[in-house]
């Protein structure tokens, strides 16, 4: 048993579906177990998190991953360096557009990507004015919009100024029209779509690689001072994981979820039946432990390159992704 350098651990996290490992870990005493006295703190935004994890106010946090090749090359204005141990949810976002304009333009999610992409490119050539939204600049959400609009004029997909929102916000920015669609992690497409606001027109890895989204994120400095901690940390999450991964039964999970505000509308197995199902079916893919792979964020480092006039080379971009992994001796499969 290593002897752990910290106990006490603020642990960040926005309020998604692909934090649950973090939430049933606590659930669940996994990280009291390893002697770990973990407090959980919802933050309101990506923004608010990354600053108060470069800052120390949060020894650890759910990420997203492209925080962490932005902070090494600066890109984020703070160059704090970050890295991550494992990985918490691979590309599984989607796109929801104003229902009324889904309506007026025949957008459904029967188009292929393409199709949606051109009618969408189209509303904008005729200069009518849509906002779209992802939920940080430095996220595959932002880069998967700018791929999906490339699809139809790359011009356009570089021009567009797109706005930032928060994931829980992204209901009440489209219900009071401030935002016409945007590109987010569940379930807020569900519940938004449920609510006759938005409807789902796209999914994420119908249009980007299966790349890492959300991480577990600690600076590269707390990992170098804190190894044994942020193995317990992981070790934890990762139990967690493997017991998500094979429960028979959802209800304390569904429980869990609505306690922590996630799930904030009316679905079960009895209303709403499909996006009950839909809902599990992404938590038990958000359960498979994973550690994180240097083309996760080589691929979005070239995304830095392609749309934000990042100019590195292939060796330093390598490198750079390298960088955002933190060791981890943890057993990553259970038998």
């Amino acid at each position: 048993m290593h002897t752990l350098e910290k106990k006490s651990i603020q642990l960040g996290y926005i309020p998604l579906l692909d934090c649950i490992a973090i939430l049933w870990a606590k659930q669940r005493g996994y990280f009291d177990e390893l002697g770990l006295d973990v407090t959980l703190v919802k933050e309101a935004s990506w923004a608010s998190l990354r600053d108060r994890l470069a800052f120390g106010v949060l020894d650890a946090a759910h990420c997203l991953s492209a925080m962490l090749p932005a902070a090494a090359v600066g890109a984020d204005q703070i160059g704090i360096p970050l890295q991550t141990p494992l990985v918490l949810s691979i590309n599984r976002a989607f796109i929801s557009l104003n229902q009324q304009i889904c309506f007026e333009h025949n957008i459904s999610s029967s188009d292929a990507i393409s199709e949606s992409a051109n009618k969408v490119v189209n509303i904008i050539k005729k200069n009518q004015s849509i906002h779209l939204a992802h939920v940080f600049k430095h996220s595959i959400h932002h880069y998967c919009l700018k791929e999906w609009l490339s699809l139809a004029d790359i011009d356009v997909a570089k021009n567009l100024q797109l706005m930032t929102c928060p994931p829980p916000y992204m209901i009440q920015a489209i219900q009071k029209q401030t935002i016409d669609g945007f590109c987010v992690g569940e379930p807020w497409n569900i519940q938004s779509q449920v609510q006759g606001y938005s409807q789902i027109i796209a999914e994420s890895k119908q249009i980007i690689p299966q790349v890492a989204d959300k991480v577990l994120a600690t600076t590269q400095s707390w990992a170098q001072n804190y190894p044994n901690t942020l193995r317990a940390i992981t070790q934890a999450i990762v139990k967690a994981q493997h017991e998500l991964k094979n429960l028979c039964s959802m209800t304390e999970v569904w429980d869990m979820l609505e306690k922590y505000h996630i799930i904030q509308f009316n679905c079960s197995d009895k209303v709403h039946v499909p996006e009950y199902y839909k809902l599990i079916d992404i938590i038990k893919n958000f359960s498979e432990p994973q550690k994180p792979q240097a083309y996760d964020f080589e691929w979005i480092i070239q995304q830095m390159i392609k749309w934000e006039g990042l100019n590195l080379t292939h060796e330093l971009s390598q490198h750079i992704a390298q960088s955002c992994i933190a060791e981890s001796d943890i057993i990553w499969h259970k038998d």
